[in-house]
């Protein structure tokens, strides 16, 4: 991909999704009482920090070029082993869930670089079978938390007025952006998602770097399924569906391409946002009485929005080659 193309978009991502988030703030402060009160803001922040893990997975491995539809079955497998060891204790419950979604991570990255098959068809199998261990672990239903050991802190509590999920999130978007632009590791995925072969032949570890992001998804995906549990008190084994499509469009959104090379960390944290201020003002809409929506249409509405944003960048990228020859 050309230069003049890699700049429109990189613009696209970091300015366009900021205005877009700016934007819809402005338009539910006017419209509704309490938008920004900090009991709706702190609801949002705590709520989304879940889909903001998985986002960010979601963004390295899409950088990378690569997708990963595992996440949320593996949110929900990590939910599940939290769970059953929330009795033990907070850290028991928080290892036992992020080891769960490791595990996951690791049989993706093993089979993708090892093997050799596509990260659509690996993902998809796994996303099977993180499934199906969710429910067999918990045997079809819901699992509930031990609220004694104090490990629905980890979901419910506040630090500093802040809410605990949003602060273990802000802290791992640091990090993550922190990787992406200052390591030769972030180097290295961007290197990947541009051309894996010739990445190869400048000598960069093109397979290690590979199978540490599909890990690190993983990773994330158990870490968010533990503020899953926490928060609602209970593992939920049928939870994740279509977080998946969730992440995939916050980080669309937020100008990362789908055919990879191209990404940001920050404004794939703006696209979570963005998202979550979408769907928490149809709340609001239904609240007033303007219109009647069912949490069903957040899917088809989530799914919607993805399309139309997918259409947008092949347009974009269409138009910006043809100017560029």
């Amino acid at each position: 991909m050309n230069p003049t193309t890699l700049k429109l978009f990189q613009g696209i991502g970091r300015y366009g999704v900021l205005l877009a988030l700016l934007a819809l703030i402005l338009v539910g402060w006017l419209r509704y009482e309490n938008f920004l009160g900090a009991f709706n803001v702190l609801s949002v922040l705590r709520y989304n920090s879940m889909f903001a893990l998985v986002a960010l997975g979601m963004c390295f491995v899409i950088i990378t070029g690569g997708i990963d539809l595992s996440v949320g079955s593996t949110a929900a497998l990590g939910s599940v082993v939290a769970a059953l060891l929330s009795p033990y204790g907070v850290l028991p419950g928080l290892l036992g869930g992020l080891a769960a979604g490791l595990a996951v991570g690791a049989c993706n990255a093993l089979i993708i670089t090892r093997l050799n098959i596509l990260p659509f068809i690996t993902t998809l199998a796994t996303m099977l079978a993180a499934s199906g261990c969710a429910l067999l672990l918990a045997e079809n239903q819901s699992v509930s938390v031990s609220y004694e050991s104090g490990f629905t802190e980890l979901g419910q509590g506040d630090f500093l007025g802040f809410p605990v999920p949003a602060w273990i999130a802000l802290v791992a978007y640091l990090v993550g952006s922190l990787v992406l632009n200052l390591t030769s590791f972030g180097r290295t995925v961007l290197a990947i998602g541009g051309n894996e072969d010739a990445a190869r032949l400048m000598g960069l570890p093109a397979t290690r770097v590979k199978a540490l992001v599909y890990l690190a998804s993983g990773g994330l995906a158990g870490l968010a399924g533990v503020i899953l549990a926490a928060q609602f008190g209970a593992g939920q084994p049928i939870e994740g569906v279509g977080w998946e499509l969730f992440a995939i469009a916050a980080v669309v959104v937020g100008g990362t391409l789908l055919t990879g090379g191209v990404g940001s960390v920050g404004s794939t944290l703006a696209g979570v946002l963005l998202l979550g201020l979408i769907f928490n003002i149809l709340n609001f809409e239904n609240g007033l009485g303007w219109i009647s929506l069912s949490a069903y249409w957040q899917s088809v509405i989530r799914g919607a929005f993805l399309l139309l944003v997918v259409a947008i960048q092949a347009r974009l990228s269409m138009r910006a080659e043809e100017a560029a020859s």
